[in-house]
Order: structure tokens, then sequence, then C-alpha cells
């Protein structure tokens, strides 16, 4: 077993409107972050995980999903699924859980139109 404490994230903020709190996992198979989103994330375009599978729990508030062109209204307790090459883009106001499989990477990831 192991644990990661809040004050071991790193904090990142990946434009405007999303703050990430990536947590030190060191595991390829699996990681985690809480995000922040606070508007539309990316602002522009779409983003887009090219290996990693990634699950999104909305811990609080609510907004929505934009996956391959398949708007989605989300609201606390809901859980999306994103597979890997899907393109996406959030809107809204909530702060989410996100584990990805295999471990999510920056190089992996990738903003697209």
């Amino acid at each position: 077993m192991k644990i990661f404490r809040k004050n071991q994230a790193q904090r990142f903020q990946n434009g405007a409107h999303c703050v990430a709190f990536e947590y030190p996992t060191e595991d390829k198979d699996i990681n985690g972050a809480a995000i922040e989103i606070s508007g539309r994330y990316p602002e522009k375009g779409r983003a887009v995980n090219r290996k990693c599978k990634e699950l999104a729990f909305v811990i609080k508030g609510n907004g929505k999903v934009v996956i391959d062109g398949n708007e989605q209204l989300i609201e606390e307790g809901d859980l999306i699924s994103i597979e890997a090459g899907e393109k996406f883009f959030w809107d809204g106001e909530m702060r989410l859980f996100m584990p990805c499989a295999p471990a999510w990477y920056p190089e992996q990831y990738e903003m697209v139109e």
C-alpha cells in the first residue's frame, strides 16, 4: 500500500481555466490528478490523450464535456470515461478526480483543432 498526501501533489496551471494537482505515484500503469475547471478547457480546440485512458469523477460542480462532438451535461457524482484518441473539451465550474491508465505523461497529450 502507498498513500500520497495532498502536500505531495504538484500544482500545474494548464491554462487560464484549468489547474491540475498531480500526485507523484511513480507508477507507469496508473496515476491520478485532481483537476479544477473554471470555464472552458482547453480555451480553444480540443485535447487528446494518444496513449492513456482517462476517467473523470465529478467531485463538485457541473458543466459539460464534449467528446468527439458528443456534448454531455455533467454534475456532481458523474463518472466520465475518455478513451485514448478521443478528442475532448470541458466547460463549467467543477472539481474532478482523474485516474489515467497507463499513467498520464505530457508527451502523449496534445491540443488539436
